[in-house]
């Protein structure tokens, strides 16, 4: 049986390298933090993965004469249930690509696999080791470690603030890999759940934190609620008629950056639903890659 998983995992890593051009595991083999040790079951469906076998981080190099030496690290949507690693992941890496930034693509564990001791926690130390392992490989990645940012839509927009909001580190596990920071420079955030109280999505709530769901765990992850002037500067893209993410989201973060001086900029589109991406509803929509690039040009990211 074991033989089987691990073939099953070798074939799913070979097809995602073929999207990308280098695949890299997140934890050395038997370290991996917050586990039960089993072998789990690589799941997925119609680019949909619901179980993840082995957490890595999928790279995006733009051709060198283009790379600019910022990179980017992107959390893919999914409601905590399952990561839309194609359409929101890979496809988002390569537009990345052609305005000369270094992306990477996160396969992290869902709160929903049975291997997870702490359910909450797996997201949060794979995404925590991943930008650490980012700043660890700038050098051979031609990367500056000042300037490497996290991209997150939906939930994903939920992991990456709370990533940046969040200062314990849940990563380590004894290596020389542990003393990097695990803070992003700067923040990229689209139609993100960012509230677990009144303008929660339900699903995002249900799957994160599910019987751990207490009055506590809520104010813990309502990262509207741990802004403070160390938030990295954060760009915010939101739809007035997403369906399934209520705008204030968006809104109660950037009030906090507000009160708090935190750099940043926030746009509410009257179109986009809950599709805000490389295809959009409208051409105005459209724009949130144009304003994207510009910001980062005026953040001092990319020249």
């Amino acid at each position: 049986m074991k033989k089987l998983l691990f073939l099953i995992t070798l074939n799913l890593l070979f097809s995602l390298a073929l999207s990308s051009q280098e695949i890299t595991p997140l934890w050395p083999e038997g370290k991996m933090p917050n586990s039960k040790g089993m072998t789990l079951e690589h799941i997925e469906a119609r680019e949909r993965i619901t179980q993840v076998s082995a957490p890595n981080m999928l790279s995006f190099f733009p051709p060198k004469e283009e790379q600019n030496g910022s990179s980017i690290l992107i959390l893919p949507s999914g409601g905590y249930h399952h990561l839309t690693y194609n359409l929101g992941g890979i496809q988002l890496a390569k537009w990345f690509n052609t305005q000369g930034i270094t992306a990477f693509v996160l396969i992290y564990r869902l709160p929903n696999s049975p291997d997870l001791l702490i359910s909450e926690n797996g997201p949060i130390q794979d995404t925590q080791r991943a930008l650490k392992l980012i700043r660890f490989n700038a050098e051979k990645w031609h990367l500056d470690p000042n300037k490497v940012g996290v991209f997150g839509a939906s939930a994903g927009g939920h992991l990456a603030s709370t990533i940046s909001t969040h200062d314990t580190d849940l990563s380590n596990i004894n290596d020389e890999i542990d003393s990097q920071i695990f803070t992003p420079n700067f923040m990229i955030l689209v139609s993100p759940v960012i509230s677990l109280g009144n303008y929660t999505h339900k699903g995002s709530l249900k799957f994160l934190l599910g019987d751990h769901a207490t009055s506590e765990n809520i104010l813990k992850y309502s990262n509207e609620f741990h802004v403070t002037e160390n938030t990295p500067p954060t760009l915010l893209f939101h739809a007035q008629n997403d369906p399934a993410v209520n705008p204030m989201n968006s809104m109660l973060f950037y009030t906090e950056m507000m009160k708090h001086g935190v750099k940043g900029s926030l746009h509410i589109f009257p179109k986009g639903k809950h599709s805000i991406g490389i295809y959009n509803e409208s051409s105005l929509t459209d724009e949130w890659k144009t304003i994207c690039t510009k910001w980062l040009k005026e953040i001092e990211i990319i020249k």
